[in-house]
């Protein structure tokens, strides 16, 4: 099911999220399917979108959706960064849709997690893949792309 996208400004945003317990999986199966839905209703409309964080969608779990070259369940993630290269960019967001934020991030890190089966995993994610899961890592503390702006001037609406 295509659900609603909490947009820039509201309160569910900016809030930490839980941990997913393993008792709680069976019953996040159809949040799964509703961030993967969110996923392609944002590419559809707008033209971007690989990944989605559950807060986007009101729910306050730690847990990010990515559908990449195959679809990723990513329960209580953690980040090591690798090295200190970093790298500047202009960040997008399915919260704000056309605005785009020049943020700075590492090029590397270490993803460690739990999938849909609860399996341990760890990947490494270089470039756009590390920009990607440190943006949505950050919506699982409640930090968003805009609060993470090189300055005041690194804002860009879209067309």
């Amino acid at each position: 099911m295509e659900r609603e996208i909490l947009l820039l400004g509201d309160p569910g945003l900016y809030e930490v999220c839980q941990e997913v317990k393993r008792e709680e999986l069976d019953g996040l199966r159809p949040v799964f399917t509703d961030m993967f839905d969110c996923i392609k209703a944002i590419r559809r409309d707008y033209g971007f979108g690989r990944a989605i964080a559950a807060p986007q969608i009101g729910v306050s779990r730690r847990l990010i959706c990515m559908l990449t070259d195959r679809p990723y369940v990513i329960i209580n993630p953690s980040l090591v960064f690798v090295g200190d290269e970093m790298m500047e960019l202009m960040d997008d967001c399915m919260s704000f849709p056309k605005l785009l934020v020049k943020v700075r991030r590492y090029r590397h890190c270490i993803l460690r997690y739990t999938d849909e089966n609860w399996n341990k995993q760890e990947k490494r994610m270089d470039d756009d893949m590390s920009e990607l899961i440190q943006h949505e890592y950050d919506h699982l503390d409640g930090i968003l792309a805009t609060m993470r702006a090189i300055d005041s001037k690194s804002f860009v609406m879209k067309k």
